[in-house]
């Protein structure tokens, strides 16, 4: 049985309590006993704590520090997943800022709204191709398109955006194999298909790959284990990849947006009732039999009411996008989310399992 608030709640406060009076007596100590060690003047308690805090402050707080700018004209850019949410807000972005766009669209030649209106700005920096990065053929054809239509191909190509991905839940008992499958074609595979296909041209243009992962790429959740198996896999192939590509001066970021269900519509309660049917009609009898329909339901509707949550706009990931394919030095991952995720990710990483299962679960 799930915790009750109350008891989630006294958890919280107990670990600030904890937290505090450990920071209060024992970290001082601990700093006194390093300021020894070197022979240096022991400092205060006061100057200690007033210290860490003031580090603590800059470092949430201070807004981003400016890393000097690329030149942006000329510049071409490939991302996927155009058709709506993210890929289509930063086509629509880079292409006002004045890179020349690549557009990947999975609907195009189906005549999908996302691409049609891309098309409709009527700019020769504006190229829509059709895109499903679960496709080998058509991926080679928008890398050949890509390499054939540069300005300059001894310039290259300066980025590629893998944004395309999908999402469900369930959980484990309740989701199939091909449920798996299918979230790490389009998430996972699909990041590598597309890279592996134009890392040529961003490797002669000294460029950038910036990936889509999330926050639940670096932390699990209840019923949501297909989409965090995929993420964990794009965190740890673009660590992988810019290891490699250090040496050929090719920037790797990873951006983990958190909560972005209202932003980008990725999550209603129509989907949410298609999924549940699905999950439940599937399920062995078994699975039915032990888990129960109450449940069941009980998680549902857990899942109905995150339909209404998370941020309202998207342009916390499109500025962070923009950050890593613009400026000179780029960070190795960036965390567009509210406050509250961002401590989760936090508390959930760097604190013992124990710990971090009796706050969140």
């Amino acid at each position: 049985m799930a915790p009750l608030p109350w008891f989630r709640v006294a958890l919280l406060v107990s670990f600030s309590v904890f937290l505090t009076v450990l920071l209060g007596f024992g970290l001082p100590a601990l700093l006194n006993a390093v300021m020894r060690m070197f022979g240096l003047p022991e400092t205060s308690v006061t100057e200690c704590i007033v210290v860490l805090y003031l580090l603590f402050v800059l470092y949430v707080a201070t807004p981003r520090i400016p890393r000097g700018q690329v030149e942006v004209k000329g510049k071409v850019v490939f991302i996927t997943g155009c058709d709506c949410g993210f890929g289509h807000a930063l086509a629509k972005h880079l292409h006002k800022l004045g890179f020349t766009v690549f557009a990947g669209c999975l609907l195009k030649d189906k005549g999908g709204e996302g691409a049609k209106e891309l098309e409709e700005l009527g700019s020769d920096r504006m190229k829509v191709v059709q895109l499903d990065v679960c496709s080998d053929e058509q991926v080679n054809r928008a890398a050949e398109h890509i390499r054939e239509n540069l300005q300059d191909s001894e310039r290259g190509l300066w980025a590629v955006v893998n944004n395309a991905g999908v999402s469900t839940f369930g959980e484990v008992e309740f989701t199939s194999m091909d449920t798996y499958k299918q979230v790490s074609e389009v998430n996972l595979w699909g990041t590598i298909r597309v890279t592996k296909a134009v890392l040529p041209l961003i490797r002669r243009a000294r460029g950038r790959v910036v990936n889509l992962a999330s926050m639940y790429g670096r932390m699990g959740n209840v019923m949501r284990s297909p989409y965090c198996v995929s993420k964990y896999g794009v965190e740890a192939f673009s660590d992988c990849l810019r290891y490699e590509m250090k040496s050929w001066g090719v920037k790797v970021s990873v951006v983990e947006p958190g909560n972005f269900i209202v932003a980008t519509g990725i999550l209603t309660r129509d989907i949410v009732a298609s999924t549940a049917n699905k999950l439940w009609s599937e399920a062995p009898p078994q699975v039915k039999e032990d888990y129960g329909k109450a449940h069941f339901e009980k998680l549902m509707a857990l899942m109905r009411s995150y339909c209404n949550s998370g941020q309202k706009s998207v342009a916390p990931v499109l500025d962070d996008i923009t950050d890593a394919l613009v400026s000179k030095r780029p960070y190795t991952r960036y965390s567009p989310t509210e406050p509250h995720w961002w401590i989760r990710v936090q508390v959930m990483t760097h604190l013992p399992g124990a710990i971090s299962d009796l706050l969140y679960l």
